[in-house]
This record gives structure tokens, C-alpha cells and sequence, in this order.
């Protein structure tokens, strides 16, 4: 069994917009939300084995912090394939990755991450910023994604339910 966690990005600023969307940072509440989430997966006991990041500024930050809140002292992988990203392109990274790896975060955006969701779980979820979402995969190798027909939702944490 494999366990993903799903971690929309925390609350990003619209402060300067001429910003590209790819370079806008986390806002005061992201800064304070996406920390909650790394104590929560601490607590919880979820530390994941491998984190994959989409390359944006906001999710980065959003990475960066839960890191460092759960005191995860592995990898963050970055991927400019998981910006803005359809599901599909969540499955195609996590079924190549190495099957050392049991408990695997990704971190990026919607509506991908709540596709991808519906996608593993047949559950539609809303997923706001800073969202946590735990799905048990009975794969035992992430190369089987493509063909899971389905994980489990076990949990959904937000932020607003933490504070």
C-alpha cells in the first residue's frame, strides 16, 4: 500500500499584479496557514518520504514551510510540469518514481488537485489553499497508477478547521 498526500499551495497575494501568475507569493495568511499544515502531518504522524513541488512561487513557499513545520528532512523535488497541472500529470510523475518511496506529498493547484482527488478516490472534495488531503493506494508499486481503478479518501484537513 502506497499513501499520497495532497497539499493544495497555501493562499498566495494578488498585491502586485504585474506579477506573472507563475511568480506570485504566499499572502500573510498563506505564511500562516501552510506551517499549521507541516504540525499537523508531524502530529498526525504523515511525514512523507518525498515531496513533489510545482515550480510556482507560492507553492514552493507553501513546500518550504510545511517542511520545515514537520521537520521533514528529505527531498522536495520541483517540477514545472506540476504548475497549473491536469491530473494526468500528477499520475505521470508519481508512476515513475522510485518504489523505496511509501508515502509521497505533491503540492500545487486547482482544479488539478481536486481532479486528481476525484480521479484516485471517485470523491469530488473541494480543496481550498492550504488544503491536506490523505488517499491509501492499494498499489505496491507507484508504477501501477495506471491502471488504479481506486485509492480510498482518508482524510481532508483545512486550515480553517485547524486554527
Amino acid at each position: 500500500m502506497k499513501t499520497l498526500l495532497i497539499l493544495r499551495h497555501a493562499k498566495s497575494s494578488w498585491k502586485d499584479e504585474t506579477l506573472p501568475d507563475h511568480e506570485r507569493p504566499l499572502n500573510k495568511r498563506g505564511k500562516q496557514s501552510a506551517p499549521l499544515m507541516g504540525e499537523l502531518i508531524r502530529r498526525e504522524g504523515l511525514m512523507p518520504d518525498l515531496i513533489l513541488c510545482s515550480t510556482a512561487k507560492r507553492a514552493r513557499q507553501t513546500a518550504d514551510l510545511v517542511a520545515e513545520a514537520s521537520d521533514y528532512q528529505g527531498e522536495i523535488q520541483h517540477s514545472r510540469e506540476l504548475y497549473a497541472a491536469p491530473p494526468q500529470a500528477y499520475l505521470q510523475a508519481l508512476s515513475q518514481l522510485e518504489d523505496q518511496y511509501e508515502r509521497v506529498m505533491v503540492v500545487g493547484h486547482n482544479p488539478g488537485l481536486e481532479e486528481l482527488l476525484q480521479a484516485l478516490t471517485g470523491e469530488m472534495q473541494p480543496l481550498p489553499t492550504a488544503a491536506l488531503a490523505q488517499v491509501d493506494l492499494p498499489i505496491e508499486s507507484w508504477a501501477e497508477l495506471k491502471s488504479l481503478r481506486r485509492g480510498r479518501l482518508v482524510e481532508i484537513w483545512r486550515p480553517k478547521e485547524l486554527e
